[in-house]
């Protein structure tokens, strides 16, 4: 009898001595052991790892509070099982005086503490990897890699993903994460577009991201540029035009207002529509590549209507944009080199050697033809253009041959992505109007008033000035009020953009 009762008042067992709790200890215990190992390698290391920042700041996070959880779910188990069978469940006692329950209190304390500093720098590290340029480009590799190529080789390498595509504050954070918790299922799921469709919806205004740096009321005035361009001949034969850019500015305080900059001068609105004819009725264009209405605005507050013809839609109907930086400045960071100008660039540079016969009229060619991926894109290249330039022909240019094939090829994998169907073909720049309207979609000359007394201009040099044209000692010769425009060979009409398609 006496033995039945010792055994009644014997201690039960802890709640955590069961199988979940234990496989919860185990997976808790494997989890932190890996975060601190993992930590320590991210720390150390002289280079970025996405995979690393995973695995350090996402997965072992993750399965720590799973085995935790694990370990909490297994207590609370084992309590409802000795409740049902009348074993009860003792109380907590602590009994201060008692050394055993002094250590054991230290030890909680101890353990509570050092687990909320690894949670602290866990979890900072982790908003810090997932806002990281590495995790935006690196980590949907396929899907991205557009993206995160581009960027690579853009005039905003240095500028991180999340200060454009989010910006300071925590209300767009807390939108980015949303709408990326649908992209991770999109990816997952293998649901993605193809390409990647532009502009992005609700991206958050350029006057809150872009003029973080770039100051739009900053007087710049006048800038030189030289565009040099080869044509497709035999001689690949050079055509120069350098023209001063009137960028101006668009604040009085600090110069003359005017030039393209004008369009962003805070006592300006100016509005647009961008709707193209389909099917014989106008319906929204998400390329902004059409745009039939413009609203301007004044800083007197003077109100200026300007159709296309054939729009009479009530403007109500569509969605009516205020204009910003990107509606000019569209591809700031993510730029797809057409290949004509990828090309003429690489032979300005001496990078291709522009004595090869054909050489332009070749490599663009060579870019512009139909491939499934990269792998046979690059070899149909070398092969194309070592055909082109055999051994028995032009035995001496062999190096210069094989140094335009690795360049080509270059270009390539820069600007072309065919498992995104990614190229410049699928996302205007509207920054010109040499292979896109651009300009032109206000600036063609056909937006009027109802009283047809007042129209966009369409003056070449409103925005530019030609100084001088041709090559040579066509270059010497300056006119500083401009000359007009001198297209090589035949003269032609219409916009650049509708024989100039950045292919042959």
């Amino acid at each position: 009898m006496n033995s039945e009762e010792n055994r009644g008042t014997q201690p039960l067992p802890p709640l955590w001595r069961n199988w979940w709790s234990l496989a919860g200890l185990v997976i808790a215990g494997g989890a932190l052991f890996s975060f601190l190992l993992l930590f320590t390698l991210d720390t150390l290391a002289r280079f970025g790892n996405p995979y690393l920042g995973i695995l350090t700041y996402l997965v072992a996070p993750a399965f720590l509070f799973l085995g935790l959880g694990l370990t909490v779910l297994g207590m609370w188990r084992e309590r409802r099982r000795r409740l049902r069978g009348g074993a009860g469940v003792p109380h907590l006692v602590l009994d201060f005086t008692r050394p055993r329950d002094r250590k054991l209190l230290g030890a909680f304390v101890a353990g509570s503490v050092g687990f909320l500093l690894l949670s602290a720098v866990g979890s900072y590290q982790t908003y810090h990897f997932t806002e990281s340029t590495q995790f935006c480009g690196q980590v949907c590799h396929t899907v991205m890699e557009p993206q995160w190529t581009t960027h690579q080789q853009g005039p905003h390498a240095r500028v991180a993903c999340v200060e454009c595509h989010i910006g300071p504050g925590a209300t767009w954070f807390v939108k980015s994460k949303l709408s990326g918790t649908y992209q991770v299922y999109a990816t997952l799921a293998d649901k993605y577009p193809r390409p990647i469709p532009t502009p992005i919806k609700n991206l958050r205004p350029a006057r809150e991201t872009c003029e973080q740096c770039h100051w739009p009321q900053k007087f710049i005035g006048d800038l030189d540029r030289t565009f040099a361009y080869f044509l497709a001949d035999e001689t690949n034969t050079p055509f120069v035009v350098r023209m001063t850019m009137k960028v101006g500015g668009s604040d009085p305080r600090h110069g003359p207002v005017g030039g393209i900059h004008w369009h962003v001068n805070p006592t300006n609105v100016v509005q647009y529509v961008a709707a193209r004819w389909e099917n014989g009725q106008w319906v929204p264009d998400p390329t902004r590549q059409s745009i039939p209405w413009v609203r301007l605005v004044d800083g007197q507050g003077v109100t200026l209507e300007f159709r296309k013809p054939g729009f009479t839609n009530d403007p109500g109907s569509f969605v009516i944009r205020t204009m910003d930086c990107m509606d000019c400045h569209n591809r700031p960071a993510h730029q797809y080199r057409p290949p004509t100008e990828a090309v003429d660039r690489a032979l300005l540079l001496g990078r291709i050697d522009p004595g090869l016969p054909w050489i332009k009229s070749n490599a663009v060619y060579a870019l512009t033809q139909p491939y499934t991926n990269r792998t046979e894109a690059l070899q149909r290249i070398a092969t194309f253009l070592a055909e082109a330039y055999p051994p028995d022909r032009f035995a001496e240019a062999q190096p210069r041959v094989r140094e335009a094939i690795a360049v080509v090829q270059e270009i390539y994998r820069n600007n072309f992505f065919p498992e995104m169907r990614a190229s410049w073909e699928k996302y205007p720049d509207h920054s010109g109007h040499m292979y896109w309207p651009g300009c032109f979609r206000c600036h063609e000359g056909k937006h009027v008033t109802a009283d047809g007394r007042r129209s966009i201009t369409s003056d070449c040099n409103a925005c530019h000035a030609i100084l001088a044209q041709g090559r040579g000692e066509e270059l010497r010769l300056l006119t500083p009020e401009g000359q007009p425009f001198r297209h090589p060979g035949d003269e032609v009409d219409g916009g650049c953009y509708d024989c100039h398609t950045g292919g042959l």
